[in-house]
């Protein structure tokens, strides 16, 4: 913890640097990823302050759009296309992922009930070998899943339909630091 506070001492020093920042924000990206500590949205796109609006949830899961109950995940997706006029969304998902692994094998969960509930929006259950750590395949699966599920929500399906939002699949290799991008007439997953 202590070199987190030590950054956090210095990091205000810098005033001139981030004066800008309190003009608002402009971001064109809503980048959607897991709560990993190993994935660092800002590190592997090189985004500065305010270029990326993100949404972190374990498992990089965007739950089903629901008006009547709506979430903390569809307020933050509704107003980065809204009110922020994002032009593109990527879902993000990463290698050697707890949650899509525990999916894959079908861990008992039942001593966390919050993360076994929290994980049910994931359905389908992503497909793979169970004994590959890296769960590449189910990953991958499940980011292709979230994507669709990005497209039921009203303002997205509206602007996509519009041709003013592009939606995109991504798959960070935490061991490599490689990312690849799903691409639709192939329908694989290709380096960048």
């Amino acid at each position: 913890m202590q070199p987190l506070i030590d950054n956090a001492r210095t990091f205000g020093r810098r005033p001139e640097e981030f004066a800008r920042l309190a003009e608002g924000q402009a971001p064109e990206v809503l980048f959607i990823t897991c709560s990993d500590s190993r994935v660092v949205p800002a590190l592997i796109t090189g985004a500065r302050p305010g270029q990326l609006f993100e949404l972190r949830t374990a498992g990089n899961i965007v739950p089903p759009y629901a008006s009547e109950r709506p979430t903390s995940e569809a307020a933050t997706i509704e107003y980065a296309v809204e009110v922020l006029g994002v032009r593109d969304i990527v879902v993000c998902g990463h290698s050697h992922c707890g949650a899509v692994g525990a999916l894959v094998r079908g861990d008992d969960l039942d001593a966390v009930p919050a993360v076994r509930d929290w994980l049910a929006h994931a359905t389908p259950r992503p497909a793979g070998p169970a004994e590959d750590p890296e769960v590449a395949e189910g990953v991958r699966s499940h980011v292709l899943t979230q994507l669709l599920r990005l497209r039921s929500y009203p303002c997205v399906e509206r602007r996509v339909a519009e041709g003013r939002l592009g939606l995109h699949g991504w798959y960070y290799e935490v061991h490599t630091g490689a990312v690849r991008s799903h691409r639709a007439r192939t329908d694989t997953f290709e380096a960048l």
